[in-house]
């Protein structure tokens, strides 16, 4: 007897739904380039779960699997990086400032806006890591006594945004340098924008690539300052 819930148990399900969703929202992005596939693809998993009233913890079986290849995913983002370091290197102590600047810019915008809302001391917990890549930044709501999902929540909508209107967005006021653009978008949205970047050039994804590892230290040397500090 045919049973649906014994598939959406099987691992293979989620795995198939990712990879297919992400198929057809890559087919739909190169019709219309204004459409983002990663969003894409995100809505149409959600909207299948919810009009299929699957658990999200039966095609999160699935979903793990692709998460844990985000690791070696993650790696290999420095191929770009060596690949340029020499041209890199030349803008090295630009580059530091930068992401230094940027890093205390993406912990203090979360914090402002949290206090701007009136938010909870636990909201401003679980924002204040966004900018930074994934794992990091689930260890660091963790360390500050927040709820991780939601720590997760935000840091993938971080990269969501940054990735959408990011490099548009750097261009329209007049940023154009690739290695400007790449320490921007490895800054505030970690690897989902750096994925962004290098499918425009190597240069700009080998820039974001050293700019995301950079923020996730620096990232959290100022978070364990401002709970010093400030008892957060």
């Amino acid at each position: 007897m045919f049973r649906p819930d014994a598939v959406y148990a099987n691992p293979l399900f989620g795995v198939t739904v990712t990879v297919v969703a992400y198929a057809l929202a890559t087919a739909v992005h190169h019709r219309w380039r204004q459409l983002p596939a990663l969003v894409l693809t995100c809505g149409m998993v959600i909207a299948l779960l919810l009009l299929a009233r699957i658990p999200y913890q039966e095609y999160r079986a699935g979903g793990d699997i692709i998460s844990f290849f985000l690791g070696p995913a993650t790696i290999a983002l420095g191929v770009p990086f060596f690949k340029h370091v020499r041209h890199i290197r030349r803008h090295l102590a630009g580059a530091i400032l930068a992401v230094i600047a940027g890093s205390i810019t993406g912990v203090g915008t979360a914090a402002l806006l949290v206090l701007m809302m009136h938010g909870s001391r636990e909201l401003l917990r679980d924002m204040m890591p966004k900018s930074v890549t994934t794992p990091i930044s689930i260890e660091l709501v963790q360390q500050l006594g927040g709820q991780p999902q939601l720590g997760a929540v935000f840091t993938v909508l971080a990269g969501l945004l940054g990735s959408v209107i990011g490099p548009s967005l750097l261009r329209r006021v007049g940023v154009r340098d690739p290695v400007a653009i790449g320490l921007a978008i490895g800054t505030s949205s970690h690897g989902i924008g750096t994925a962004r970047v290098l499918r425009d050039s190597e240069l700009q994804g080998g820039a974001s690539g050293l700019a995301m590892a950079m923020a996730g230290i620096t990232t959290s040397i100022v978070i364990a300052i401002a709970q010093r500090c400030w008892q957060i």
